[in-house]
């Protein structure tokens, strides 16, 4: 189980900081399996916070859930930077969030090529009615625990830089 306690401090001051501001937070979840929306629900007041997070761990759920074009998914993959930017706009359409981030990676040990490799995330935030920024990020040598959890750290920055 990946530990989540160092990201407390960082989920704790975007609750605080989008509780201020009445902002709204979305997760679009992949690879991290949830763990963005669970490490801000640890901190009390997440409630008035977090409006929802999707877990959408397969290319079907990206688009059932998400309205990720399944065509995207097929001609780019699911770890690339336009489907990340699909599901960052997927999560503030399909939810009454200010902010939403979203994550699509591989975490590993498996699933790597050379254009992939097995590390490789990519990462969307979003602003209602702003641009989606897009970063992504080859957590090298790291297991599966520690590419989550690196991702979940890089997903919490992003939304603290969109407050």
């Amino acid at each position: 189980m990946t530990d989540l306690t160092p990201l407390l401090p960082l989920a704790r001051e975007i609750v605080e900081r989008c509780s201020a501001a009445n902002l709204l937070v979305a997760t679009a979840e992949s690879c991290t399996g949830g763990l963005v929306a669970g490490t801000l629900t640890e901190i009390a007041g997440s409630s008035a916070v977090v409006d929802r997070g999707f877990v959408t761990y397969s290319n079907a759920a990206k688009n059932e859930v998400l309205g990720v074009p399944a065509d995207l998914i097929d001609r780019l993959g699911a770890v690339s930077e336009e489907v990340a930017r699909a599901m960052v706009t997927g999560a503030l359409d399909h939810s009454r969030a200010d902010l939403a981030v979203s994550i699509t990676g591989i975490a590993g040990p498996g699933g790597g090529s050379a254009d992939k490799p097995v590390g490789l995330v990519h990462f969307a935030s979003g602003r209602r009615g702003m641009p989606a920024r897009h970063f992504a990020h080859v957590y090298a040598g790291l297991d599966r625990s520690g590419v989550r959890l690196a991702s979940v750290d890089q997903a919490l920055r992003m939304l603290r830089d969109l407050i």
